[in-house]
């Protein structure tokens, strides 16, 4: 278990930061960017769940994502080693994304199909699922990149895949299931 007795360590005042294996990179790495965005994305989750105080299902699933999120960000902070004992680091497994894609179907079930894109916005709760769904698709993005020099879990990338599908299903979901979307209409104001 962590245990944080002191918050600052003085340790990255030269713009280096360690990951999870000791290993002393620039904070500036695409990896370093990589957990930071998904940390930003956990952030926003925080305040989405300040306007579902009121429906415990959907905090509930809210809550076990932004503890799945400090699992995919010890995964991206500790490289892959050669020959690595998979019960040693901490990494996304199958059935954190499989959790993923039976909740989309399961609200999605109780969607109407779309037939405009839909723009970002509703209740504050699907707003700002909105605004985590474009922060995790950076992660995403990052850690794509991050797969042209460096191994990354594979079920991480798919998390992170799968979380956004889940970000905007679930946004729609409370948002009166779909009756409260802000419809996207192309060209209204030329």
């Amino acid at each position: 278990m962590v245990q944080l007795t002191r918050i600052y360590t003085r340790g990255g005042d030269k713009g280096k930061t360690s990951l999870g294996d000791g290993t002393r990179v620039n904070k500036g790495s695409l990896r370093v960017s990589s957990y930071g965005t998904v940390d930003e994305a956990n952030g926003v989750i925080g305040l989405a769940r300040i306007h579902t105080a009121n429906d415990p299902e959907a905090d509930a699933v809210l809550a076990r994502i932004q503890n799945d999120l400090f699992d995919l960000g010890a995964d991206l902070c500790t490289p892959i080693k050669e020959g690595e004992d998979p019960s040693m680091a901490l990494r996304i497994q199958a059935a954190q994304v499989k959790r993923l894609e039976t909740e989309i179907d399961a609200m999605n079930a109780e969607l109407q199909p779309l037939k405009s894109f839909i723009l970002p916005g509703g209740n504050p709760a699907a707003s700002y699922l909105h605004l985590a769904r474009s922060v995790i698709r950076r992660a995403e993005r990052e850690m794509s990149l991050l797969t042209e020099s460096e191994e990354v879990n594979p079920e991480a990338l798919k998390y992170a895949n799968r979380l956004s599908d889940h970000f905007f299903v679930m946004a729609r979901y409370l948002n009166d299931k779909g009756a409260s979307d802000v419809l996207w209409v192309p060209g209204k104001n030329r």
